[in-house]
């Protein structure tokens, strides 16, 4: 089943398109904006300047599509997880617009951790290096472990056990 798409998040990534490009953010649909790639071939352009050798501003559908397929180039190389970045018919043929808006959150993520790009952020601010975050996977296996631990101390005494003062609470 396919992510709902979030409007807000959809005109924050927008706003942030276009600011960072210092540009006006026109009007139309979000994925109209954004299908011919041109505009964001023009961002990895301003984040990474030359990253996109070609852009082709007009032309046939593959040709358009070629765009988006720079643009992904550019960004991986930029630092975008694989995993992270949106497939070309996401896009180009709205077949999965919420991972597009995910894959350019992911973009605005890993600009911070580009000293040389000053311009607008997009999304929560990174954590600096010392804050550990935890998957899921990780956390849920932390909570088993603790049940254990709970179960095979079921019958000796607690007295003078200081609880789980020693673990981080996050």
């Amino acid at each position: 089943m396919p992510i709902p798409r979030n409007k807000e998040q959809e005109q924050e990534v927008l706003n942030w398109i276009f600011a960072v490009l210092g540009e006006k953010v026109p009007s139309g649909q979000y994925e109209d904006i954004l299908k011919d790639g041109i505009w964001l071939c023009k961002l990895a352009n301003k984040l990474a300047p030359g990253s996109v050798k070609k852009i082709q501003e007009r032309g046939t559908n593959f040709q358009l599509m070629e765009n988006i397929q720079r643009f992904q180039a550019a960004v991986k190389k930029y630092g975008v997880p694989e995993e992270e970045i949106f497939q070309t018919a996401d896009l180009f043929e709205r077949r999965n617009i919420p991972q597009v808006t995910l894959s350019l959150y992911a973009l605005g993520r890993i600009t911070q951790k580009h000293p040389e790009f000053t311009g607008p952020t997009l999304g929560p601010k990174m954590a600096d290096k010392n804050e550990r975050t935890f998957t899921e996977e990780q956390l849920r296996a932390h909570e088993g472990e603790l049940n254990l631990q709970m179960g095979f101390n079921k019958g000796a005494s607690q007295a003078g056990h200081g609880g789980f003062s020693n673990t981080r609470h996050m």
